[in-house]
């Protein structure tokens, strides 16, 4: 009899099952079917409200059994016990013979999933486990004790192992100590409350930010299980295994099963592109919406933070930061207590605390087996084999015929998914037994590598070097030069950075879609974007040294994302500043490599002074005043940019203002009147108008306002000398802002009018925001009311357009004063809370002049609350994410009057 092809038939996963039937049925049953039937639909709905409470669903219910699945242990087990103590309540009641009992048994494990039905030995052993079970009592498999274990208010006691029909290895099992029907029949205790260690509420969804996989996975149900059960007794665990073993992937399956157990979230923080270890704090920062704090340093920030969350990190690809990941997780974990750590790294951390989870190969075939098609049923690696290769190829299935050529890839491949993948995308063009004839030929003549390398690197590296000496020429120098961005890239990047020489731009296109057709190259959802692999990234930019080439395309990468910026930065003021920003958020890996490749290239010095002026306004928006302060502090020290020309003054410029939004108004004067003075030698007085305002600034915070005026006083007229509409905005709003700070709002509020009419001319909606809600302190400090709120809804609909931090930050503070003058204590002080929080995470400090006008109406919320009060609201405002706070704000700007 031919044996079926290997198709995908379901979907493989590991899942918490819960079994129930209902205890003596069948006596029930005979001695009143109706009234029976009838306590059955009522047990039933019990369970049903208890499985949805919990986030489970309800696989099926016929008869007296019924089947459930859970997101996690946790919930089954904290739903199972829940039920038994409210059907003992109801029993209470009822006579003693006519008790509706059930078993309860839960499990974690493998099953199969097809048209809503679940099948396989995960469901089998619950089963088991409820038939093993006591009346009114829970019994679990050793794999939900593992996951609950200390995290519930509940004990357990191991009841031995049992044989349970078509499962090879016995099952280890737990009963919980939970009261029995008879046990409080008798007097001898009541049903246990089971709960929840306590933690924090959890939102209706999990917060994540795990990214979208693109293709199946396949298998690892066993190393899944196993990393659960780790992470269930230990707070650090990394999974360790060469280069394309698998190891992301796994951590992502993980993660996202352990989404319901963290109420702050489970966030995936990708090392890869990261090459500076100092940068490693602000990449975790980053993704947990962490900034700078003045004074403090980014772990303190860090932190400051998340000290009283519940959350995982997944720390991705540690190995060449390896260090710095060993010092963060030790410190994170120590200061951090509902923390968790999954790493994947070549080599574990080597910190006290730490588990290793080696990660396998995907399961193989038995060498004796190699010919036989029923041999690869359970084989993990042919099954990924197959499926990819039906990528390629869509004709391609696995048979009897073809059946020892992929067993034996598989085996010469070790396992490695990734080196699996690699030969499957050959299909399209080879046969399973070309392909396994070559890797022969190829790994004996790769077999000599570097002793101290583990045998699957070596395996691996002579994948790709096979892999890669199978593409044309035209396709080994594409690949080699695609290593040059980090992050990822577009078609048009690619185009520009990677031609030249043998490829024709107009060549580009096709040499890309080969290399992604050989998965060698990926390719966004969305087909906007492509990125390498970073094993494939990383021997690619090998190659790339070795044919002498590097400096050449990482100055076109330069080139490429200067250009970039550049073209960016006159829209970033304009109606499509929405959408450049936007355009530029996905290259900030880009932009910092190429800002740090300033450091070689010839023309370096004044690239990397003209991209952080480019990149100043983007940065501001995005709250990243920290990176644009490094950035230029580093143009500017480089050897070559000392020549005192535009490029300077610009990038001066720009260190000031960046100094003086953070706060630090002492730093920011010295280079300002570097630039100032060069301005003028330069006879730019356009440029002396800009860092003159900015001066003004400055000065303010400083509280030297007879200096302030006199910087604003010059600079107003060169501005207007100068016909630069947005510099004389900005010299006009300087020059109110000083009246303001003196309280003199007559002569304040006329100039905000003039300085919003200019910047509506220009469509400069960052700039709108801003004048809108200087208008608006003037309002609150008039008492006008209604004024206010009109003028902050169309200041805060700019913000959210733009995803401005710098407007955003602005708009909560302006509002928490419009509440106070309202008399809406509690908001106002929630809302300056909120305030406090987003400007630690970003070191945007509020302008002298706005802080100066808005303390007296703030003050007056402190005075109405009480210390004590105005501090626990205040508190419950630091809590607020960004986006809850600024909806908070627009709920009540839209209240009806």
């Amino acid at each position: 009899m031919r044996i079926a092809p290997i198709t995908v038939r379901g979907m493989r996963k590991v899942a918490v099952i819960l079994s129930a039937d209902v205890v003596g049925y069948s006596r029930l049953m005979g001695d009143d079917d109706l009234s029976t039937l009838d306590d059955i639909v009522a047990t039933r709905g019990v369970m049903t409200e208890h499985v949805l409470a919990h986030g489970g669903r309800v696989i099926d219910a016929a008869g007296d059994e019924m089947l459930m699945e859970f997101p996690s242990a946790i919930e089954a087990v904290n739903c199972a016990v829940a039920v038994q103590a409210e059907l003992e309540t109801r029993n209470a009641s009822r006579a003693a013979h006519r008790r509706m009992r059930l078993r309860i048994g839960i499990n974690v494990g493998d099953v199969l999933e097809r048209d809503g039905a679940l099948y396989g030995d995960g469901v089998n052993i619950a089963a088991r486990l409820q038939a093993l079970g006591e009346p009114g009592g829970v019994c679990v498999s050793a794999a939900v004790h593992g996951l609950v274990e200390g995290r519930l208010s509940v004990a357990f006691v191991y009841a031995g192992e049992q044989t349970v029909k078509n499962v090879a290895r016995p099952v280890r099992l737990y009963h919980a100590r939970i009261g029995t029907a008879a046990a409080v029949a008798a007097g001898q205790g009541a049903p246990a409350q089971l709960s929840l260690v306590e933690t924090p509420a959890r939102s209706a969804a999990p917060q994540h930010n795990l990214p979208t996989e693109l293709t199946s996975f396949i298998g690892r149900d066993a190393e899944i299980t196993a990393v659960l059960q780790l992470m269930t007794v230990n707070r650090l665990v990394t999974l360790v295994g060469p280069g394309g073993i698998g190891k992301s992937r796994l951590s992502l399956q993980v993660a996202r099963r352990l989404l319901p157990s963290f109420a702050d979230g489970v966030w995936f923080v990708e090392l890869a592109p990261m090459a500076q270890t100092r940068l490693l704090p602000l990449a975790v920062a980053r993704v947990l919406g962490v900034k700078e704090v003045q004074g403090m340093s980014v772990v303190a920030a860090l932190l400051k933070t998340i000290k009283d969350r519940q959350l995982l990190i997944i720390l991705d690809n540690c190995e060449h930061l390896i260090q710095g990941c060993a010092d963060l997780a030790v410190r994170l974990l120590k200061e951090v207590p509902g923390l968790t750590l999954l790493a994947s790294s070549r080599e574990p951390l080597r910190v006290g605390g730490e588990l290793s989870f080696p990660v396998p190969a995907m399961t193989l075939p038995a060498p004796s087996q190699l010919t036989t098609l029923a041999a690869m049923v359970d084989c993990e690696a042919a099954h990924l084999f197959a499926e990819r290769a039906t990528q390629s190829s869509p004709g391609f299935k696995l048979t009897e015929a073809n059946a020892a050529d992929v067993a034996h890839i598989c085996q010469r491949l070790d396992g490695i998914p990734l080196a699996i993948e690699l030969a499957a995308a050959r299909m399209r063009t080879l046969s399973a037994q070309a392909i396994a004839e070559r890797l022969l030929d190829r790994f004996r003549l790769l077999t000599g590598g570097d002793r101290t390398a583990v045998p699957r690197q070596q395996t691996l590296r002579a994948l790709i070097d096979w892999s890669h000496e199978l593409l044309s020429v035209p396709e080994c120098m594409l690949l080699r030069r695609l290593a040059v961005f980090a992050g990822g890239w577009t078609l048009q990047a690619a185009e520009a950075v990677a031609a030249g020489g043998d490829i024709a731009r107009s060549d580009v296109l096709d040499l890309l879609a080969q290399l992604t057709e050989k998965s060698l190259v990926t390719m966004h959802a969305d087909g906007g974007r492509y990125r390498l692999l970073e094993t494939v990234r990383l021997y690619a930019l090998e190659r790339l040294e070795l044919a002498d080439e590097i400096g050449v395309v990482r100055t076109r990468h330069l080139d490429w994302f200067l250009g970039l910026a550049e073209a960016a930065s006159p829209h970033l003021t304009g109606p499509d500043q929405a959408l450049w920003l936007a355009r530029l958020d996905p290259e900030q890996e880009n932009l910092l490599a190429a800002s740090a490749w300033c450091d070689q290239a010839v023309h370096g010095p004044q690239a990397g002074l003209r991209l952080m002026f480019a990149l100043k306004l983007y940065l501001f928006n995005r709250g990243l005043l920290q990176s644009l302060r490094w950035g230029t502090q580093e143009a500017l020290a480089r050897p070559g940019a000392q020549q005192r020309d535009g490029a300077r003054c610009r990038a001066l410029h720009t260190l000031g203002q960046a100094q003086y939004h953070m706060g630090c108004y002492d730093a920011a004067i010295a280079p300002l009147r570097e630039a100032l003075a060069i301005a003028r030698e330069l006879g730019d007085s356009g440029r002396a108008a800009a860092v003159l305002q900015a001066l003004g600034m400055a000065s303010l915070g400083l509280s030297d306002s007879g200096s302030a005026l006199a910087y604003l006083q010059e600079a107003l007229p060169l501005a207007r000398l100068s016909g630069d509409e947005r510099e004389l905005g900005a010299a006009v709003n300087a020059l109110a802002q000083l009246h303001r700070m003196c309280g003199e709002f007559d002569l304040a509020e006329p100039l905000y009018e003039q300085a919003l009419e200019l910047v509506r001319h220009l469509q400069d909606k960052e700039n709108i925001a801003a004048s809108l809600l200087n208008l608006t302190i003037v309002a609150i400090g008039r008492g006008d009311a209604q004024r206010a709120q009109r003028l902050l809804l169309e200041a805060w609909e700019i913000a959210e357009a733009l995803r401005s931090r710098m407007a955003s930050h602005c708009v909560l503070a302006v509002t928490a004063g419009l509440a106070a003058l309202q008399s809406e204590w509690v908001l106002a002080a929630q809302l300056l809370g909120a305030t406090q929080t987003e400007s630690s995470l970003t070191r945007i400090q509020l302008d002298p002049a706005d802080r100066a006008s808005l303390e007296p109406v703030w003050d007056s919320a402190r005075l109405a609350l009480g210390a004590a009060g105005f501090q626990q609201a205040e508190r419950d405002g630091r809590q607020l994410s960004h986006e809850s706070a600024m909806a908070r704000a627009r709920a009540w700007l839209q209240r009806p009057e």
